[in-house]
C-alpha cells in the first residue's frame, strides 16, 4: 500500500461511492408501531382487539376561548366549524366533538338521536344554558370532549392509516397543522393545540431528523476541532476524517441497498459510527508521530504504526462488533438494526483505518512538530504518572474497587419506567399541548380492553351490562384515570331518554330484550360515522372499554392494569381479559427489553472475555479483563441510580452499546504489557512501557468519544440525550478504571 498508494486509495474511494449510493433509497418511518416484535404477546392483544373492532389512532384538537368558556355562540360556532373541516383530513374516519355529540332525548312517544349543538348561531341564552348542563352531565363528554368546569374543550379525530407508504403520518399532521393555522387565524380569540397518537408518532421522526440536522454537524466541528488541537497534524485530521466518513456511507449506504427502513433509534447510527471510527485511527496516527519522533522516515514510520497496532485494533473492532450485535436480542427491532449498523460501520472503519488512512498518510505531508509534542505526552504518562500508580499500587486497588463497589450499589435504587411524553423537551409544541391536554382536559395514555359476553348477541344481557358497569366504576375510582367509556353508558342513557327523560331511569335496562331494541332504535338514528362497530363486534359477543389515564409513567400503567385483571378475577371471572392498547405495549416493552438487553450484555462479554483468552493465549489475563471491562458500565447505573433513579427503553439498551466501547482502552494496554512481560520485562516496567506506548493514544480517543457523545446531550429528545449522556460518563470511567485500576490488579496479579 506505501509502494503504490494511489492505487489503494482510488479503489477505496471507489467501494465507498458505490456503498453510498445506496442512501437515497432510504426511507423513514414514524409509526411508532415499529418498536413492536411480532412475537410481541401485548402486540397480539393489540391486533385482536383493532382486528375485532377497529384500529383506531387519534389527532386531538384542544380548543381553550380565552374567555374560558366553551358554552358561547362563538365558540361552539368555532367547533363546529373545525368539526366539519376535521372530516376532510386524510384517513379520518370519525370525528367526535361537543357539537357533533349524538344526544338521545324522548320527544312525545319519539326517541330522538341528533347533534347536541346543531345550529349555534341561532341558539338563545336559554339553548346555551341547557347545552352546558346536558353536557357537563354526560359521562362520554366529561374529562374526554370537555372539561368539568367548560374552560376547554377538544375535538377528536379518529384516523385510521392504510400503511401503505410511511409518508402517511406526515400527510395527516400536515393537513391537521394547516388546518389549526387556519382555524386561528378565523377564530384569533381561541387559543388551538394539537396533541394525539398520530402527533406523536410525528414528533418521533421530526426529533430525529432536527437531530441529525444539528448534532451531527455540530458533531462533526467538535471531531475535528479535536483531532486538530490535539494531534496538531493536517494530515492526520484529514485522513482520520475520511476514514469515520467512508466507514459512515459504507454503513448507512449498505443499509439502503438492504431496504432498511430508518427510525427514531437507527437515526442515531450515523452520529455513533462517526465516533466510535475515531479510534482506530487516532491509535495508527499517534503511533506514527511517535516513531517519527524517534527518527523513522515517514513510510517507515507508518508501517511500523501499523503493523504495531494491527493486532489491538482488529481485536478492539471484533468486540465493539459483539458488543453492539449483542442488541440483536433486544425486543424492539429498531435496536437491533441500530446494532447490526453500527457493528458494520465499525469493521468498515476498521477496514478503511488499515487501507485508506496508511495510504492519505503517505500522500500527505507529515510535520515533525506533532511528533514532538505527543512524544513529550508519552513520556509524562510513561515516567510520572505510571510511577506514581506503581508506588501506591496497593491503595489504588483497594480503594477504587471500594468506591467502584459503593457505586455500584445505586443500581438497587434503579426503577424500570418510562413516560414517552417526557422523551420530548418543551421546546416541543407536541409536549407543550400534550401537557395542557392532561392538565386542562383529558389522558393521553389509553388502557383498552375486549370485554366478552357470554355468547353472540350477549352484549344486551343485562347481567353482562352490570358486570361491565361495576369494572368501569372501579375504574372511574382508581387515581389518574381522567375517563372510562364503557358500553354500559349508552344502555343507560338510552333507558332514561325511553322514559321521558327522567333521571331515576339513568339505570340499566331489567331484560335483554328491552336492551336489544333500545339498541337497534338507536343505531338506527345515528349518522354516517357515529356507528357503534369500533365499540360492539359484529355479532354482538363483545364490547371495547377505554380507559384514559392522565400523567402514568409505564410502571404505574403496568400496575393499574394488573390491579385491573385482579379485580375482575375475583368479581367477573366471565370478563376476565388482558389489558391492551399502545400505552400497554409500550409500558411493557421497557421491562422486556431490558430483561433481553441484560442477559445479552453478559452472554456477549462471556464471548469478549473468551476472545481475549483466546488472543492473550492466557485464561487468567482473560478473567483479569473482566473488571476493567465490566465496572465502568455498572458504576454508570449505579450513578444513574443515585441521581436520577429510573431506567427507560433507551437507558435499557446502554450496556450493549457501552460493552464494546470500553472493552477498547482495555485490550491496547493489556496488548502492550504482554508484549514487555514476554519479552522479559517485569510487571512494573511493562505497564511503563505499555503507558508510554498507547496511554497518549487512550486519553485521546477518550476525549474525542466524550466529545462526541456529549454533543447528544444537547439534544431536546431525551432518546438521543441519555444515550450521549450515558455512553460518555461509561467511557470516562472506562479510562479512569483502566489508567487507575488495571495497573495495580496487573502488578497484583503478577507479582
Amino acid at each position: 500500500m506505501l509502494r503504490h498508494p494511489w492505487p489503494v486509495l482510488l479503489l477505496c474511494l471507489t467501494l465507498i461511492l458505490l456503498a453510498a449510493a445506496g442512501i437515497p433509497r432510504l426511507s423513514f418511518t414514524t409509526d411508532s408501531r415499529i418498536f413492536f416484535s411480532k412475537d410481541n404477546p401485548q402486540l397480539a392483544a393489540l391486533e385482536e382487539l383493532e382486528n375485532t373492532f377497529s384500529r383506531d389512532d387519534n389527532i386531538l384538537f384542544v380548543l381553550a376561548p380565552k374567555d374560558n368558556n366553551v358554552f358561547s355562540r362563538a365558540t361552539l360556532a368555532a367547533i363546529a366549524w373545525l368539526t366539519d373541516q376535521s372530516w376532510l383530513l386524510p384517513y379520518a374516519t370519525r370525528v367526535n366533538s361537543l357539537t357533533n355529540f349524538q344526544h338521545t332525548r324522548a320527544v312525545g312517544d319519539d326517541i330522538v338521536v341528533s347533534d347536541l349543538v346543531p345550529q349555534p348561531a341561532d341558539l338563545t341564552a336559554k339553548d346555551l344554558a341547557a347545552i352546558r348542563r346536558i353536557a357537563l352531565a354526560e359521562p362520554l363528554l366529561v374529562n374526554h370532549i370537555i372539561a368539568p368546569d367548560g374552560s376547554v374543550t377538544g375535538i377528536d379525530v379518529l384516523i385510521t392509516r392504510p400503511g401503505r407508504s410511511p409518508e402517511e403520518t406526515a400527510e395527516v399532521v400536515g393537513a391537521a397543522r394547516r388546518l389549526a393555522s387556519r382555524f386561528t387565524a378565523r377564530y384569533p380569540d381561541i387559543t388551538i393545540h394539537l396533541t394525539g397518537g398520530v402527533v406523536i408518532d410525528q414528533a418521533f421522526g421530526e426529533a430525529s431528523r432536527r437531530d441529525l440536522q444539528t448534532l451531527v454537524p455540530g458533531m462533526y466541528l467538535v471531531l475535528l476541532g479535536l483531532l486538530a488541537c490535539i494531534l496538531r497534524s493536517l494530515a492526520a485530521t484529514l485522513a482520520t476524517l475520511a476514514v469515520i466518513l467512508g466507514a459512515m456511507l459504507t454503513a448507512m449506504g449498505g443499509a439502503g441497498w438492504a431496504g432498511l427502513v430508518l427510525s427514531p433509534p437507527t437515526a442515531n447510527a450515523p452520529t455513533i459510527i462517526l465516533t466510535l471510527a475515531v479510534a482506530d485511527s487516532v491509535h495508527i496516527a499517534i503511533a506514527m508521530h511517535r516513531y517519527l519522533a524517534e527518527g523513522a522516515g515517514k513510510r517507515q514510520a507508518i508501517a511500523k504504526a501499523v503493523r504495531a497496532n494491527l493486532t489491538p485494533v482488529l481485536i478492539t473492532s471484533v468486540t465493539t462488533a459483539v458488543g453492539f450485535l449483542s442488541m440483536l436480542f433486544s425486543d424492539a427491532p429498531p435496536f437491533r438494526e441500530l446494532g447490526c449498523l453500527v457493528a458494520a460501520g465499525v469493521l468498515a472503519a476498521l477496514a478503511y483505518s488499515l487501507t485508506l488512512l496508511p495510504c492519505l498518510l503517505a500522500i500527505l505531508p507529515a510535520r515533525s512538530r506533532p511528533a514532538i509534542a505527543l512524544s513529550r505526552s508519552q513520556a509524562l504518562l510513561r515516567d510520572r504518572l505510571a510511577n506514581w500508580i506503581i508506588a501506591r499500587h496497593r491503595l489504588l486497588f483497594w480503594g477504587i474497587l471500594v468506591v467502584t463497589l459503593a457505586t455500584v450499589a445505586g443500581m438497587g435504587r434503579i426503577e424500570l419506567d418510562d413516560d414517552f411524553v417526557k422523551y420530548f423537551d418543551r421546546s416541543f409544541p407536541f409536549r407543550q399541548a400534550t401537557d395542557f391536554a392532561e392538565e386542562r382536559l383529558t389522558g393521553f395514555n389509553v388502557i383498552e380492553y375486549k370485554l366478552p359476553a357470554p355468547g353472540p348477541g350477549m352484549v344486551n344481557d343485562p347481567a353482562y351490562l352490570e358486570q361491565v358497569e361495576r369494572f368501569a366504576a372501579w375504574y372511574r375510582q382508581q387515581p389518574k384515570v381522567a375517563h372510562v367509556f364503557a358500553i354500559s353508558d349508552i344502555y343507560k342513557q338510552l333507558n332514561k331518554s325511553f322514559h321521558a327523560n327522567d333521571p331515576a331511569w339513568y339505570r340499566l335496562p331489567e331484560t335483554r330484550e328491552l336492551a336489544a331494541q333500545y339498541l337497534l332504535l338507536y343505531e338506527m338514528s345515528l349518522p354516517f360515522g357515529h356507528d357503534l362497530n369500533n365499540v360492539i363486534n359484529v355479532d354482538k359477543s363483545a364490547s371495547r372499554m377505554v380507559v384514559r389515564v392522565r400523567r402514568m409513567s409505564s410502571r404505574e400503567i403496568r400496575a393499574t392494569d394488573a390491579q385491573a385483571r385482579a379485580w375482575l378475577k375475583a368479581n367477573a371471572p366471565g370478563l376476565f381479559t388482558y389489558g391492551t392498547g399502545l400505552s400497554i405495549v409500550f409500558a411493557h416493552l421497557s421491562k422486556r427489553n431490558i430483561d433481553s438487553m441484560l442477559s445479552a450484555s453478559f452472554g456477549a462479554l462471556a464471548i469478549i472475555s473468551l476472545l481475549l483468552a483466546a488472543i492473550f493465549r492466557s485464561i487468567r489475563y482473560g478473567l483479569v479483563s473482566l473488571a476493567p471491562n465490566l465496572l465502568p458500565a455498572l458504576a454508570a447505573f449505579g450513578l444513574w441510580g443515585y441521581f436520577v433513579g429510573t431506567v427507560d427503553l433507551v437507558i435499557s439498551v446502554i450496556a450493549a452499546v457501552t460493552l464494546g466501547i470500553v472493552v477498547d482502552d482495555t485490550i491496547h494496554f493489556l496488548h502492550r504489557y504482554l508484549e514487555a512481560r514476554r519479552t522479559g520485562h517485569d510487571a512494573a516496567t511493562a505497564i511503563r512501557l505499555a503507558f508510554g506506548a498507547v496511554g497518549a493514544a487512550l486519553w485521546v480517543t477518550t476525549v474525542v468519544l466524550t466529545a462526541g457523545f456529549a454533543v447528544l446531550t444537547l439534544s431536546g429528545f431525551s432518546l438521543n440525550a441519555h444515550m450521549g449522556l450515558m455512553c460518555g460518563l461509561t467511557i470516562v470511567i472506562a479510562l479512569a478504571m483502566d489508567f487507575f485500576f488495571l495497573p495495580p490488579l496487573l502488578l497484583l496479579v503478577d507479582r
